[in-house]
């Protein structure tokens, strides 16, 4: 059995109103300056829990994060400044995994004499000298618990991750309630986002033991509610078992993490400003067809935690759990072609080239894969 590395946050508080225990959190008892970035759904509520902790003699500034997509290097330069300004003791993060991915670099790069241009990449961030707290309200990205931001270079349009051990929060509450208001697009979308860090992690190169337990977990769990939770948002039971299953896939990202379906998505987002969990959804069938020769015995597991019954082989198996993934997404609202998101043939070659550079997660795929390839798996998405 290879070796392997867990890394989670301190502490991670779970359940509904859970959001409404962070004023008596250590981490803010002990800080004098809370900066909270918000996404700007949850302004009220964050108001309230900000004038409470306020009342306890603490300087608190809130700053509303509203940047459509995902974060660029320029829009977080702007939230830097701010940051800078105020030098808080304590960066606490409320959203989706944009939000949060800002308030992990926030809290890192905030009086940091590494420069964050010099730290994307794999262990090149060595520090963070704030308090961390990451309060999740979507249930996809599962950075609340991971190690990795996600910036949009404007100029190249691709993505840079930066993972570090350093960018693990203190804590992180993830409270089902601060779902509830997600609209059904976003909840399906952000649901089949977590699903994909699940399958990846179980169907990667490196998958490992000690994680796999995390993936079925968490395959099982989004198969089961996010169709519940897309059609009645308010379905609570429904929302808590999505956002546990996304819990897990965010478990998976540090140790494990996620493979070509991730790879082919990034120039979907960076190129065409789709959003990551969207492409991930319309990519996963095509990407695991791919996939599927080099480990048949994994992906029929992957079939029968999404609720297949066992066929006469691994691969009728298989093949199952990937026609199960294509009618939950149809059922979910995701369209099944990249043509519809206004992608011509013409723009394949050059999607290639974006995933071919995404080495940090192209190294995991089960099965070898060339541009060529990324080419013919786009083509079958037209």
């Amino acid at each position: 059995m290879n070796s392997i590395t867990l890394q989670q946050p301190g502490r991670i508080v779970f359940g509904e109103n859970s959001f409404q225990q962070i004023i008596d959190d250590n981490l803010i008892s002990s800080s004098e300056r809370i900066l909270f970035l918000v996404a700007m759904p949850l302004l009220d509520a964050s108001q309230l829990v900000c004038e409470k902790i306020s009342e306890q003699g603490k300087k608190v500034v809130i700053i509303e994060y509203n940047f459509p997509g995902e974060p660029t290097f320029i829009q977080f330069d702007m939230l830097l400044n701010k940051s800078e300004y105020f030098n808080p003791d304590c960066v606490v993060g409320v959203g989706g995994g944009s939000v949060l991915d800002c308030a992990k670099l926030l809290a890192a790069m905030t009086r940091n004499d590494q420069q964050y241009a010099d730290v994307i990449g794999v262990g090149l961030l060595k520090k963070r000298m704030k308090k961390l707290i990451c309060v999740s309200t979507t249930s996809g990205t599962g950075s609340e618990v991971s190690p990795i931001a996600i910036l949009l270079n404007e100029k190249t349009e691709a993505k840079s991750g930066i993972v570090s051990s350093a960018l693990l929060a203190d804590a992180a509450y993830i409270d089902p309630v601060l779902t509830v208001g997600l609209p059904p697009k976003i909840t399906a979308e952000t649901g089949m986002d977590a699903l994909c860090h699940c399958i990846e992690a179980y169907t990667n190169k490196f998958a490992h033991p000690a994680v796999d337990t995390y993936a079925l977990k968490g395959i099982q769990l989004i198969a089961n509610n996010l169709l519940k939770a897309y059609k009645n948002g308010n379905d609570l039971e429904a929302r808590a078992g999505l956002a546990l299953g996304s819990m897990y896939g965010g478990f998976c990202l540090g140790p494990v993490n996620t493979h070509a379906v991730h790879c082919l998505s990034y120039g979907l987002g960076g190129k065409f400003h789709i959003s990551h969990g969207l492409a991930n959804a319309i990519l996963l069938p095509a990407v695991l067809r791919f996939n599927l020769s080099a480990t048949p015995e994994r992906h029929a597991k992957v079939a029968l935690a999404l609720g297949v019954e066992k066929r006469k082989d691994a691969l009728s198996t298989a093949l199952a759990g990937i026609e199960l993934i294509e009618e939950l997404s149809r059922n979910c609202g995701i369209p099944t072609s990249i043509t519809a998101l206004g992608i011509a043939e013409t723009d394949l070659p050059e999607l290639a080239d974006i995933a071919m550079n995404v080495t940090r997660l192209l190294k995991n795929n089960p099965r070898e894969l060339n541009k060529q390839d990324a080419i013919e798996i786009y083509k079958t998405l037209l």
